[in-house]
């Protein structure tokens, strides 16, 4: 989805030419002999086309960085950005107010509007930020900075300091210097920060609570109430990580699934959670008993894979190679046999959620080659054994690419 075509964000509150200190001036010209100074990436053809005119963009945000009253408004940009991680998106940004925006980081960038535009309108959504926590809280407007682009969490970061010149960044460290991210989107900006309302099916446990000024009841359904995992799946420069727990069903009656309900930051309702880090504990649904309900009727025999992903694009839309999802799940068969997915039923006490065989391999997906695929984190199995040796409590193991143990959840039904 492209968002060029958002409502223009909150105003410019002011200029901030005139807060700088002499301290605070931009860095000193290099040398003109200096060869490394503004020079531009080549502009192949095919797939790498968005990170060449990514690459040119972060070398034109950088050279305009050497402005201190640019600097300055993007430092105030990051700090009242209502969005996660203070991000920016760059198109809203630059063209609001008439394109005043664009029009001075075409001035201090020494391109051509024509250049600039022809970049920001051929491919999608933009966002601006700092991907380190400790950069963003430590930079204020200064020119330490590098700016920096990246297409996918295998690439090695190329960052441009303030007159233009590029350099490959460490994969796996990030710099010193505090490093600005210009690359694809992959917050929804149209959405609001908090999250959007609702769920993907009839999530049931609607109505007024039956009674006139009494509470509402408790909702029911399958919960997670902690989660831990190997890794955060998210290299240095891509932020933090956005966990998503995805409950698989069949599509039709064919042998492939899709998403019934996904649990995530974005989800909304009793489906919201974010987990930015290894761990996680609090409580969030992941499919309501009535939605258990319904799928078992429109699915009969059928039972559910409880999937989590690392998203990198849109949320709550599995984007991963069907064929690499299916050998992953070829591999946990080898340990587990069918006995891979779950199902709702009553237990000696209560209701439980417990393995069940599942022969369904094939996810639907949105995979493709200018998106930045997420991570398949694996697919969660009850092994209490396994499960117990990353925290007291956890019941299902998550089991990942070549059937490694990537994690463990508790799941309960309530």
């Amino acid at each position: 989805m492209s968002f060029r075509r958002l409502v223009p964000a909150t105003m410019l509150l002011a200029t901030l030419a005139g807060c700088s200190s002499p301290d605070d001036a931009g860095p000193t010209a290099p040398p003109p002999e200096d060869p490394g100074a503004l020079i531009q990436p080549p502009t192949p053809a095919g797939p790498d086309l968005d990170r060449a005119r990514h690459e040119r963009l972060a070398a034109r945000v950088a050279r305009a960085l050497r402005d201190p009253a640019f600097r300055a408004v993007i430092a105030r940009e990051v700090a009242t950005s209502p969005f996660p991680e203070g991000k920016i998106h760059l198109q809203s940004f630059l063209d609001r107010e008439n394109g005043v925006e664009f029009r001075r980081l075409a001035r201090l960038s020494g391109d051509t509007d024509q250049a600039i535009r022809r970049d920001l309108d051929v491919g999608g959504a933009i966002e601006v930020y700092f991907p380190v926590p400790a950069h963003r809280s430590a930079w204020s407007g200064g020119a330490d900075l590098l700016v920096a682009t990246a297409e996918t969490d295998r690439d090695a970061p190329v960052g441009f300091d303030l007159f233009g010149r590029r350099r490959v960044l460490d994969q796996a460290v990030p710099p010193a210097e505090p490093v600005l991210m210009v690359s694809r989107a992959e917050t929804d900006f149209s959405l609001r920060p908090r999250g959007i309302d609702g769920c993907l099916v009839d999530c049931g446990g609607g109505g007024s609570g039956g009674g006139s000024g009494g509470a509402p009841p408790a909702p029911q359904g399958l919960f997670m109430t902690q989660a831990r995992f190997t890794q955060t799946f998210e290299s240095w420069f891509k932020g933090s990580p956005e966990f998503e727990v995805h409950v698989l069903g069949q599509v039709g009656t064919t042998a492939s699934l899709t998403t019934y309900q996904c649990a995530g930051e974005h989800a909304g309702g009793p489906y919201a959670f974010d987990q930015n880090g290894t761990a996680w504990s609090g409580s969030v649904m992941l499919m309501s008993q009535a939605q258990l309900d319904q799928y078992h009727q429109q699915h009969p025999g059928q039972n559910l894979r409880v999937f989590v992903v690392e998203d990198d694009d849109t949320a709550c839309q599995i984007k991963v190679d069907s064929t690499r999802t299916a050998n992953l799940f070829k591999a946990i068969k080898l340990v587990y046999g069918e006995m891979t997915g779950g199902k709702d039923s009553l237990g000696t006490i209560a209701k439980v959620f417990k393995k069940a065989p599942i022969l369904l391999n094939l996810i639907n997906s949105a995979a493709a080659w200018f998106k930045t695929n997420d991570d398949p984190v694996g697919n969660a199995v009850e092994d209490v054994g396994a499960a117990g040796s990353f925290f007291a409590g956890a019941n299902w193991v998550i089991r990942g690419e070549v059937g490694a143990t990537t994690g463990a959840v508790r799941l309960e039904m309530r």
